[in-house]
């Protein structure tokens, strides 16, 4: 596993290369998915444009759907670099040359969809360091004009600006007529920095969470028969309201999609976070009882909204946090994704998604396809 990633980019760009020549006007069969079977038991992994374009790594993953329980990839459309994982024919991305050449989606798709596996494209909306630069009128500002950059030195696209909803939802009408089984929304957000002040939304009387919620509203206008998903934090299921000033309300951010996924990884939350009124004092150290506590939450607060539309599918974890530091963490594995998955269905949840931005995953920890 660990040679293929080494060689990942190498081997990616030649075969991509070769082959989208023959597959370029080839029709990406689509299998009939309905959201009461399929969509609704979802067990996923996350693999990323590079990984999946890299044909002996693909071949790995259909050979660990074909094994085990394993029946959805989660793959990207467009990236955190600003870019599109293939060549783009929407008319703005081809433009700018906002593309990369990471997979040949038509091939990917095709592929994936012969061995019976479900395919949810990614779409990363806000955080775009590469079209800010590009059109700084799309971007957020700061007071003085210049494009604002988050405590990374990375710039974002303005929520409140209808032209990147536009930019976004032509992107995700393109990867519907590929054949992706879904899209998924992520960070459909504003930045999570702490300090905004020097920042200019533009003029407007909507809060962050109208702002976010209409664009959930216009992809689903736009996109009336296709299934769509959004990631969100898992802190979101214990604030109320918008608490955490990103523009996620729990309440009212599922009215126009089919799909929560909140990132429920344990590492992810405060030392001494209290979730359902338990206290976690460790809380990468209780997987199954943070996860478990979170999703109880979750169901507690969504079930009395009316016509609320979205389920709820989170996203888990399978990366080892030692950045932590020690004590404060443990190793992650077979033993730690049982935990997580016994905690969704014990709350009385059917999906799951789990997160590792190599790649990697701990396969064992998944049940042998029966």
């Amino acid at each position: 596993m660990k040679e293929l990633l080494k060689s990942i980019h190498i081997i990616c760009f030649i075969s991509l290369t070769l082959s989208i020549s023959f597959t370029q006007n080839a029709f990406a069969s689509r299998r009939p998915l309905a959201k009461d079977s399929v969509a609704e038991q979802v067990k996923g992994l996350y693999i990323s444009g590079w990984n999946i374009g890299n044909p002996e790594y693909r071949k790995y993953f259909i050979n660990l759907a074909n094994r085990t329980e394993i029946n959805t990839y989660v793959i990207d459309i467009k990236e955190d670099d600003g870019c599109v994982s293939y060549p783009s024919e929407v008319k703005e991305v081809k433009k700018l040359g906002n593309w990369k050449l990471k997979y040949d989606p038509k091939l990917v798709l095709t592929e994936l969809h012969q061995n019976h596996i479900r395919v949810i494209g990614r779409i990363v909306c806000f955080k775009d360091p590469l079209l800010p630069l590009q059109k700084p009128e799309l971007a957020l500002k700061t007071k003085s004009g210049e494009v604002w950059k988050d405590r990374d030195g990375l710039a974002w696209i303005n929520p409140y600006k209808k032209a990147n909803w536009e930019y976004l939802v032509n992107i995700a009408k393109e990867a519907v007529k590929l054949g992706f089984d879904e899209i998924q929304f992520d960070y459909i957000r504003f930045s999570g920095d702490k300090d905004l002040s020097n920042v200019d939304f533009g003029e407007t009387k909507l809060t962050k969470y109208e702002a976010i919620n209409g664009f959930l509203g216009y992809a689903r206008k736009k996109l009336p028969k296709t299934i769509l998903s959004a990631d969100v934090f898992g802190i979101i299921c214990e604030s109320p309201e918008d608490m955490e000033g990103i523009g996620q309300y729990l309440e009212l951010i599922g009215k126009d999609i089919d799909y929560i996924s909140p990132m429920i990884y344990a590492s992810h939350y405060a030392f001494g976070q209290i979730i359902n009124g338990v206290e976690f004092p460790k809380p990468d150290l209780d997987p199954y009882g943070l996860v478990f506590n979170a999703l109880s939450k979750t169901k507690s607060r969504i079930s009395s909204i009316k016509n609320y539309r979205a389920s709820v599918r989170p996203y888990l974890q399978d990366f080892t946090s030692s950045y932590l530091g020690d004590g404060n963490f443990q190793p992650y594995g077979a033993n730690q994704i049982r935990q997580q998955i016994k905690a969704v269905y014990d709350a009385g949840y059917h999906s799951w998604l789990f997160w590792n931005y190599t790649s990697q995953y701990s396969e064992t920890g998944f049940l042998p396809k029966k």
